[in-house]
């Protein structure tokens, strides 16, 4: 339980170390600890309470419907998405071979994203945010700009988002008065939706964690995978499985007893900061439980959240695609840039054809959702479209650089390796 990891804590806290000239060693003991396995007692959280009294839940209504398929962005959207494309470029890209590298995102940079408020959209305006009607397709876009400056980073951006929507579309009124206002003020929580579990062919609706009723709410029992900032987030949002009855949702802040993290590195999304969340007998009070336990709302938060995923895949698609063109433009072989070769041309189309196959495929999921229209086939077909398409964009775009694409100097082998996480991945980010 990282017993030795808690007394160099403690001991980090007291003056002495200050006095005796030991503050930076032992804190660089705590941070290594941390990093390579130790399991820890979760962030400090802060104390979630009600700033107002809320007759009924805040929902943001379906967005109209024109009876035509227009996907071209209106004049808000367009400015959105150059706000968030434009702050991926300066701030994400930049970052992000060393977040890979370090398994964190540089310090400041997730308070940087959170003033761009991209949470704020999916809040209603009662609430302090600024929506006013369902804003699916805008948080795809926003996905996918984010995701064109670098996946792992994107996924830690989006994550307190995908929390604060699944509040406004299946919390009562009492959950979006406790926890909701958190995420409108200046210092936005650290949170995350956990679905993933470590198990071979793993299915979301059948998730190993246990929840058992018990006099005064419910008491969870499991091991959760690959959860974005688990370290540092103060409020998750957890999949159980509520006493074999199928898959329910609970509301566990970090300061529950039972509630450890445990650091996890993957092959991709090394800059989300992914590990392991640990419930031990974690024991919640009934108001904990979300959406009332329904299956019908715990199958709209996974395709929501599948649909998240495939906007991610296309955005680093789009970053293979745009790196890999003026590459093989310049690069020359035998005398002529490598783009006149046949076989590489038709790679490069190729990779073009798909992406644009994949966005049209999700961003009309997205519309009909936000329609308040059935979207389960769209959410499918861009499920398997990200899944295979994403991994094969990726390793075209490694083999088109040649050597080039097996160093780190280049970023197309990070994001081969984060594009390998969209057939796995679960939960995490919500639209």
């Amino acid at each position: 339980m990282g017993w030795g990891l808690s007394a160099l804590t403690r001991l980090a806290g007291s003056k002495v170390v200050d006095r005796a000239g030991l503050r930076k060693p032992i804190e660089g003991l705590v941070t290594a600890g941390t990093r390579n396995g130790f399991r820890v007692a979760g962030a400090a959280t802060r104390s979630f309470k009600s700033v107002q009294k809320l007759g009924k839940p805040a929902r943001l209504a379906p967005s109209s419907d024109t009876g035509l398929f227009d996907l071209t962005p209106s004049e808000d959207q367009q400015l959105i998405v150059e706000t968030v494309t434009e702050f991926a470029a300066e701030q994400l890209r930049p970052a992000a071979a060393d977040a890979d590298a370090k398994l964190e995102a540089p310090e400041g940079l997730l308070t940087r994203a959170a003033e761009l408020g991209i949470s704020l959209v999916g809040i209603p305006e009662e609430l302090g945010g600024v929506g006013t009607e369902r804003s699916v397709v805008t948080n795809a876009l926003v996905a996918e700009a984010l995701a064109h400056g670098d996946l792992g980073l994107a996924v830690a951006v989006l994550a307190p988002s995908a929390v604060s929507t699944a509040l406004v579309s299946w919390g009562d009124e009492q959950q979006q008065a406790d926890y909701l206002p958190a995420f409108v003020g200046e210092n936005v929580p650290a949170a995350a939706l956990v679905l993933q579990e470590q198990k071979a062919l793993y299915d979301p609706f059948k998730p190993a964690t246990k929840a058992r009723r018990t006099p005064k709410g419910y008491q969870l029992d499991g091991v959760k995978s690959l959860v974005p900032r688990a370290a540092q987030a103060e409020l998750f949002i957890v999949s159980a499985d509520l006493e074999g009855r199928g898959p329910a949702l609970f509301l566990v802040e970090s300061s529950n007893a039972g509630v450890t993290i445990e650091s996890e590195p993957a092959m991709g999304l090394r800059g989300a900061a992914t590990g392991k969340l640990h419930l031990e007998r974690v024991n919640l009070p009934a108001g904990a439980l979300l959406g009332g336990g329904k299956l019908d709302v715990f199958t709209d938060l996974v395709r929501l959240s599948r649909l998240g995923w495939a906007a991610l895949a296309a955005g680093t698609a789009k970053a293979v695609l745009d790196y890999v063109v003026p590459y093989v433009n310049e690069r020359v072989a035998f005398g002529e840039p490598i783009s006149h070769r046949q076989a590489v041309a038709f790679s490069v189309a190729d990779i073009a054809i798909e992406l644009e196959g994949l966005r049209l495929v999700t961003l009309r999921a997205a519309a009909r959702a936000e329609q308040g229209k059935p979207y389960a086939r769209e959410v499918a077909l861009a499920r398997k479209l990200a899944t295979d398409k994403g991994m094969q964009i990726g390793s075209a775009g490694v083999q088109l650089l040649g050597g080039h694409g097996f160093v780190k100097e280049h970023p197309v082998e990070r994001w081969y390796r984060d594009l390998r996480a969209i057939g796995v991945m679960e939960g995490a980010v919500l639209l």
